[in-house]
């Protein structure tokens, strides 16, 4: 009995680390396509982040280090496709910014829903929501200052703005913002059922 339960742990083990390794890998291909076609799609100078929406529902189902995973996933396909601008000015302080503003999103979103999961999973969701955009432009900001302020000193003043910092938030990243906060608010419920269900998929592997 003890032999044949063992077998039975290790292969539902083994079940689980390839449900595990698929669902990552799907979401993975997600964050990569869906970076990759919103490139087109923007408010201002930058694109609109649709992908911290998967990251948030890797996060939740595989753990915050999973998110981390999606995040750097998501910074490396920005570096790709939106990061001429920057990689103009500095090509370490952009692969900086955009690797860790995509980690530490998918990493922090991560670890809020573990924190709230277990009290209520919409609220956890909302907070969740709430952190991944919040520190994707806050890293981003954070860079901004350290990399690009000579440079961004010099948009501002073309743009009519006598204040450099106020000219990072409302004119690089305000509205952006704004949009990918509503969009993760809007899709809170959403991001639940697809968080539930991929529990019990899990579960009946």
């Amino acid at each position: 009995m003890t032999n044949q339960s063992t077998v039975s742990v290790n292969m539902s083990n083994r079940s689980s680390k390839v449900s595990t390794m698929v669902g990552l890998g799907l979401l993975t291909a997600i964050v990569i396509v869906l970076q990759a076609l919103t490139v087109s799609i923007r408010l201002g100078v930058f694109t609109i982040t649709l992908v911290l929406v998967p990251i948030i529902v890797g996060a939740a189902l595989y753990g915050y280090a999973a998110g981390a995973w999606l995040g750097f996933v998501f910074g490396v396909v920005v570096l790709m496709t939106d990061a001429s601008l920057f990689l103009a000015i500095t090509v370490p302080g952009t692969i900086a910014t955009c690797v860790l503003k995509g980690v530490l999103a998918g990493l922090i979103s991560g670890m809020v829903y573990r924190a709230f999961s277990a009290k209520n999973k919409l609220l956890a969701v909302i907070l969740a929501g709430v952190a991944a955009p919040v520190t994707n432009t806050g890293v981003f900001l954070i860079g901004c200052r350290l990399f690009f302020y000579d440079t961004i000193k010099e948009w501002a003043s073309a743009a009519g703005f006598e204040n450099a910092g106020l000219y990072m938030i409302v004119g690089l990243v305000g509205l952006n913002f704004c949009v990918e906060l509503a969009i993760n608010l809007v899709l809170s419920t959403v991001i639940v059922q697809i968080i539930n269900l991929g529990f019990k998929h899990k579960a009946n592997n």
